[in-house]
């Protein structure tokens, strides 16, 4: 366990500057466990003192569950140990709550029913016949030629997943498009990967891929003219489509 720790806190040091103890929320009252009962892959690479204790429940949801939604992911757990390796140093069992913590209170924050309305506003949907219809660059999500997800593309996603798991009842296409250049099958299957990755990613958020239909059309359909950069640009896209829902909801 020292040893584990210890690494985290080199981590941390070679990942960023350090951070300052008094950097983190330590206020509250004093709930039971089940107030900060969470859920999502990260959870169970948390440290144990901060997974099984009531206390470290409330330092992870108040600091590193940056859309309180109580879902934790990989990244947000990964952050929430380094934060405590650095804090707790070589000793984390004999860490004092006390001096530290009374207590949390968990507040809810942002959007009605659990999801960011301004955030899905600065989406920018537009109404379409099968739905309220928002764009990604691929440029954004995707390096070139690739079908892996930069890694600021899952912050991109993350306000849309929030609004999914609080709306269990809409359903959504991905639809991916490519620019001319390229064989019409590499298009195709490059279109198809990057439609089927963005699904995959909410699929980690906790979305279920049961509710997603997706689909790759190549360089059909163009949105802009291939003969400059620019549009081309604008021809590698992903349209996500939230079906039978109206843009102005947002």
């Amino acid at each position: 366990m020292k040893m584990m720790f210890a690494a985290a806190t080199a981590l941390i040091a070679i990942a960023s500057p350090a951070v300052a103890q008094d950097r983190w929320d330590w206020s509250g009252g004093r709930p039971g466990m089940a107030d900060f009962r969470m859920v999502g892959p990260g959870v169970r690479i948390l440290y144990p003192e901060l997974r099984e204790t009531r206390r470290g429940c409330a330092f992870v949801m108040r600091n590193f569950d940056r859309n309180h939604d109580r879902f934790l992911t990989i990244f947000e757990a990964r952050q929430a140990n380094r934060a405590f390796a650095e804090i707790a140093g070589p000793r984390p069992r004999g860490f004092d709550w006390d001096a530290r913590d009374s207590g949390y209170v968990v507040e809810e924050r942002g959007g009605r029913g659990g999801w960011d309305r301004g955030a899905m506003h600065g989406y920018g949907f537009r109404q379409t016949a099968r739905g309220a219809m928002m764009r990604l660059d691929e440029d954004v999500l995707f390096a070139t030629d690739s079908d892996v997800l930069r890694r600021g593309a899952i912050d991109k996603l993350r306000p849309l997943a929030s609004y999914l798991r609080a709306n269990p009842g809409v359903r959504v296409a991905i639809d991916g498009y490519t620019d001319s250049r390229g064989t019409d099958g590499h298009n195709q299957d490059l279109s198809e990967r990057r439609a089927a990755s963005v699904r995959s990613a909410f699929d980690a958020m906790g979305v279920t891929r049961a509710r997603f239909s997706v689909a790759g059309h190549g360089e059909r359909d163009p949105v802009a003219t291939n003969a400059t950069a620019a549009g081309m640009r604008l021809n590698r896209r992903v349209e996500v489509t939230l079906l039978g829902r109206r843009a102005s909801e947002f």
